[in-house]
């Protein structure tokens, strides 16, 4: 059993890319993989490993510049849902594209997810989903609003264009888990919201703290990682990976005509050029070879 940690903390470094090779090497030494995140602006990612592994990353993290108070996500798995480690250096731990974004200075109300449903429930309230079109598309909230965005760096101009419809309304947003929401709240207080919610924890938190009977959630949650969604409990979701536009699929979508293991789906058979696509099939090819010497091909890696 491996346990999944995922995190975000906004602080200042001063000099990310010194903590980075060091921060590697432990994570090496520890038998993690996944994926952590350094800029400026903080440290976030999603980890993997043994539970003593885990223990020791986060004993490290928590000693970085201003991350004492770090707080993280777990869940388990049964198989490594990452196939390697990696740290990288970024202008952003979350892209929005927004300068003066700071959710150190301010934030919006925290709701607890014991507390969420009463409160998107209210007539004076909006719900805004700020992931992106591909996680919406499996799972949302009732009644939740999709700017229908490719990435997060489009949502301040969905808002520009958007925010008249939500005069004298109370803005509750939400995400995966909480870090999209830090900045879009932080960045909806700049325009003069004035009541801005989002959810504490995110839909993690959520869907491992409300119980499916009282749920106001619908679908499944996209995660970064090899299990690509999870449900109520933080169970595995049903969802697999398409490795063309690394979009989610169920499994019935493979017996679509549009399908193509590694090449194509039905979400995007029209998007890629033949000889893109004839670079996936020797991709395919070269991974079906590693298979049969027993090694693992790094291709098809989150």
């Amino acid at each position: 059993m491996y346990t999944i940690a995922a995190l975000y903390h906004f602080t200042r470094f001063d000099n990310p890319a010194a903590l980075q090779a060091p921060l590697l090497d432990v994570a090496r030494r520890e038998g993690i993989s996944g994926s952590l995140l350094l800029a400026q602006e903080g440290i976030n990612g999603t980890i993997a490993g043994s539970r003593t592994g885990i223990d020791a990353i986060l004993t490290y993290i928590r000693k970085l510049p201003g991350c004492a108070d770090l707080s993280w996500k777990e869940s388990t798995a049964n198989d490594q849902p990452f196939g390697k480690m990696k740290v990288r250096l970024k202008k952003e731990i979350v892209t929005m594209g927004v300068p003066d974004v700071d959710p150190r200075a301010s934030v919006g109300h925290y709701v607890m997810p014991e507390e969420w449903n009463d409160l998107i429930s209210q007539d004076d309230v909006v719900v805004i989903d700020t992931r992106n079109d591909y996680e919406v598309a499996i799972g949302t909230f009732e009644g939740a609003v999709d700017p229908k965005t490719k990435t997060f760096r489009e949502f301040p101009d969905w808002w520009a264009q958007n925010k008249d419809r939500f005069h004298n309304k109370r803005v509750a947003m939400f995400c995966t888990g909480g870090i999209r929401c830090e900045k879009s709240t932080n960045f909806l207080i700049s325009q003069g919201v004035e009541d801005v919610y989002h959810l504490k924890g995110g839909i993690l938190q959520y869907l491992e703290d409300v119980p499916a009977e009282d749920s106001k959630w619908d679908g499944a949650c996209f995660v970064f990682d090899n299990r690509v969604s999870v449900e109520h409990g933080l169970a595995e979701g049903p969802h697999e990976l398409c490795h063309a536009c690394r979009r989610p699929i169920l499994p019935d979508d493979k017996n679509r005509p549009e399908f193509e293991d590694g090449v194509s789906c039905h979400q995007c058979i029209d998007e890629f050029e033949e000889a893109r696509r004839d670079r996936f099939r020797e991709r395919q090819k070269q991974m079906a070879l590693a298979r049969a010497r027993g090694e693992r091909h790094l291709g098809r890696e989150m």
